[in-house]
């Protein structure tokens, strides 16, 4: 057991909570073959991403089978995505950890314990890539490159990359409880890939609000301004790169549905698939109570303002 001497209770609490995170990762250890994969395929005859994330159900002109075809689409897309903020969520994760290298050295296990589990679920969104990509049609893009976004988001403050991925961090676990692992009727093995993925994210969110938390103590009130401005910098980003994907995914569901929809009920389904996308990757992170929580409790009334002024539009879409 790792004990340390402290200079203060709140120390103590703070290390206290390090600690559990290590002993919640040592518990919830698992291999990619031998505990997800387990030698098993996706059942393409199953839904993937319900409906209450994909909104696939809101387009009421698609047979069934087009609507579980285009929950396949989103699914493919949900598990890239993740993968893809996990790229810069692991640089930073191992640059936090080196930031206690030489202090507390709890603090510094339960990073580096992040940093590695963060790598592994990269190579697991990878290798299921890799099988979904044999049993779907040709023609599948995922735009967005890993390392070119990592690069961007990496540039800004710790505050603001903090305050990001614990924004992720909370949405997929709020995926998973309320809608992924409620849904029996889902492919069994995609289920299990996004149950063993929020096993061990349910400790990272506890890491990241500690080291969010521990930024903004460090940083004086300019810093913090700009923090947030670069925020919403983020989110614009994350709104761009959005946009960009659901166009993507959306051409590429209407070339293989198997019939030509009406211009109609294409463009329904480019307008589902951004609303849908905008919800997962951003609204429902925004509106997640314990991040608002942990946000409002670090800016000023001015700033959260300006941070509802960003969202605007993009839950005005989502909303309507």
């Amino acid at each position: 057991m790792i004990t340390m001497t402290l200079d203060s209770p709140a120390d103590s609490a703070t290390t206290s909570t390090y600690a559990s995170c290590i002993e919640s990762s040592r518990r919830a250890r698992w291999d990619i073959e031998r505990d997800v994969i387990r030698g098993r395929s996706f059942d393409f005859g199953k839904t993937f991403l319900p409906d209450s994330l994909s909104r696939a159900g809101e387009l009421a002109a698609l047979l069934p089978n087009e609507r579980r075809f285009l929950s396949q689409v989103q699914g493919r897309t949900y598990a890239n995505m993740l993968a893809l903020v996990e790229r810069f969520i692991t640089a930073k994760g191992g640059e936090l950890a080196r930031s206690h290298g030489l202090g507390d050295q709890v603090a510094f296990e339960a990073l580096v314990r992040l940093t590695d589990e963060e790598l592994k679920h990269q190579a697991l969104f990878r290798r299921i890539e890799e099988m979904m990509a044999t049993q779907m049609p040709p023609g599948y893009n995922f735009l967005p490159q890993p390392n070119q976004v990592a690069q961007a988001v990496l540039a800004k403050s710790n505050w603001a990359v903090l305050a990001l991925t614990l924004h992720i961090e909370l949405f997929s676990q709020a995926h998973y409880r309320s809608s992924i692992d409620p849904d029996s009727s889902l492919s069994e093995l995609w289920r299990d890939v996004f149950r063993f993925h929020w096993i061990e994210e349910s400790q990272h969110a506890i890491l990241d609000e500690l080291e969010w938390r521990r930024e903004h103590a460090q940083a004086d009130a300019a810093a913090r301004d700009r923090g947030v401005d670069e925020l919403i910098e983020l989110v614009g980003a994350v709104d761009a790169i959005v946009q960009a994907q659901a166009a993507a995914d959306a051409e590429y569901f209407l070339r293989h549905v198997g019939r030509p929809l009406p211009e109609a009920e294409a463009k329904a389904v480019r307008d589902t698939l951004l609303k849908a996308y905008r919800w997962q990757y951003i609204v429902s992170g925004a509106q997640e109570p314990r991040f608002m929580t942990a946000l409002s409790s670090m800016v000023t009334q001015a700033q959260m303002q300006r941070i509802g002024t960003g969202l605007a539009p993009i839950v005005a879409q989502v909303l309507q």
